[in-house]
């Protein structure tokens, strides 16, 4: 007997696997999704992943054999934690609150991670902030039988360029398998929004999709406002949207309950803002779409437009998107700075795998399996679930990603553009205007608004506290912000890091 034991997600390709299985399509998609799990584990075993497409986090009790199965999907879209206890007991589950709450954990600070923490601005690899608890990383599963445990990576992105097709053929490709993705992310009987900024993902998840309202972040301050592209780009398409004006006093007041239910510090600026939108969007619908996934498949970032002139220098210095605080600076400013912790560690393995790609193949891959899981996919997990939102990525998909593996770099970026390929296939539905037009990224104020003594006040009592005292020379993080505020805005980034892993551990060590 195979007892769904833990599962949060959705599984696209449902009414395959249903017809595959012998599943009945007329049951509740709770039920139909727990019959997927426990008969495709009957059927295929370790192996059951190989056949579905979705986001998904589970965990499977197989009775006969008195063995836990554990399975994260391929690109990490849905959380897993596990820790074992003293007394060989597995604590598991997709919330770190669930396992930390449970008898038998012993709540301390891993102090590592901090120095990770302080260059990524999220928490790269497969540790986390508590000792012990560790991610399933994307594409393992675990396997926990008589006291021991064991994990295996099931799944690994591969790269094959494919140099005979043209870029129209490419972009027919990406068209069509999107085509595919939408006609699966939702059944026809449920209503859907989405997510939308100026940017040419989610502009064209929405011009694919049925989606009638539409839901974007603005600002009074036009330099950072993309809500009018938005905007825009829903008139276009003929669907409604709806601004979400973003305040600064409604930014601070909300980042204590972020970094709460974040379970985990993340010193991304744009994920406050995120958490609004999510709010807010709760109110009107519990389904949006939202675009994520394509710039790492596709060659999205400005930044991989400099892979070449890295060259062979890449691992020795990239280990993500983020990596703002170097090594001589972390040892000024931490008490306790430990000389074998390198965030450059968490990607050697991966640079041993794609020797011999080339620099952006190689920049792409290190985001796919460290940046995405570790910021962008945890930040829209957990403020989603925090506000009652079920978010899904059409773009997110093995389908994509195959078609990524083997596009050229030449049709991700060039001199002129990026996502090149992936823009050609959008314009066949949004104007060029849209589908070319240069990314700005989820851009936040915040560099403004932290200078500002109406809203840092919280940020000034944090560096000067006892909780930074632990861990910091308060002096020289205090003359970092100090700088900042008198006109040096590269150094925000650096504070607010520090900042939100202040509010986390002063929400998971003080005050719980």
């Amino acid at each position: 007997m195979i007892i769904v034991k833990e599962y949060r997600g959705h599984i696209r390709n449902w009414a395959e696997l249903c017809d595959i299985l012998g599943i009945s399509s007329d049951l509740t998609r709770e039920v139909r999704e727990h019959e997927i799990l426990i008969k495709a584990y009957e059927k295929w075993g370790c192996n059951m992943a190989e056949y579905m497409h979705g986001m998904f986090a589970f965990a499977l009790w197989d009775e006969s054999e008195q063995k836990l199965f554990c399975l994260r999907d391929h690109f990490g879209t849905k959380p897993f934690y596990y820790y074992e206890t003293d007394d060989g007991r597995l604590l598991y589950g997709t919330f770190i609150r669930d396992i930390i709450n449970q008898e038998g954990f012993v709540k301390e600070l891993n102090c590592d991670m901090l120095q990770i923490y302080m260059s990524l601005t999220y928490v790269g690899g497969e540790d986390t902030f508590f000792k012990g608890l560790k991610k399933l990383m994307p594409g393992c599963y675990l396997i926990h039988q008589n006291g021991k445990t064991s994990v295996t990576r099931y799944w690994k992105p591969e790269f094959n360029p494919d140099t005979t097709k043209s870029l129209d053929d490419w972009a027919d490709e990406i068209h069509s398998t999107v085509q595919k993705m939408m006609s699966e992310v939702k059944t026809p009987d449920e209503t859907a929004e989405s997510f939308l900024s100026g940017g040419v993902d989610s502009s064209y998840v929405l011009a694919m999709s049925d989606v009638k309202h539409t839901n974007s972040c603005g600002y009074e301050d036009e330099r950072f406002d993309e809500a009018a592209l938005a905007k825009k780009t829903a008139d276009i398409l003929g669907r409604e949207n709806f601004k979400c004006l973003v305040t600064p006093e409604d930014y601070f007041n909300i980042v204590p309950s972020v970094m709460y239910n974040m379970e985990q510090p993340l010193g991304d600026a744009s994920a406050i803002a995120f958490a609004i939108a999510c709010r807010e969007t709760a109110k009107n619908t519990k389904l949006c779409y939202s675009g994520e996934g394509a710039d790492e498949f596709f060659g999205g970032y400005n930044m991989y437009r400099n892979a070449e002139r890295y060259g062979e220098n890449l691992k020795t210095f990239y280990v993500g998107n983020t990596n703002i605080m170097k090594e001589d600076e972390k040892k000024k400013i931490l008490k306790n700075y430990n000389e074998n912790v390198l965030p450059i560690n968490l990607v050697k393995h991966i640079y041993d795998e794609i020797e011999g790609y080339d620099p952006l193949t190689k920049m792409s891959d290190i985001d796919i399996q460290i940046w995405l899981e570790g910021d962008i996919y945890l930040n829209v997990d957990k403020m989603s679930s925090a506000f009652g939102l079920e978010i899904r990525m059409p773009l997110t998909d093995r389908r994509v990603f195959d078609i990524a593996s083997r596009l050229p770099s030449k049709f991700k970026v060039n001199d002129e553009q990026n996502k090149v390929a992936f823009r050609t296939a959008a314009s066949k539905v949004i104007p060029d205007e849209i589908a070319f037009r240069k990314k700005l990224g989820f851009i936040v104020p915040i560099r403004i608004w932290l200078a500002d003594s109406n809203y840092n006040s919280d940020v000034r009592r944090l560096l000067n506290s006892d909780i930074a005292d632990k861990f910091f020379n308060l002096s020289e993080i205090n003359a970092i912000f100090e700088d900042y505020i008198s006109g040096n805005s590269d150094n925000w980034r650096k504070i607010w890091t520090i900042y939100t892993f202040l509010v986390w551990y002063e929400e998971y060590f003080v005050k719980r």
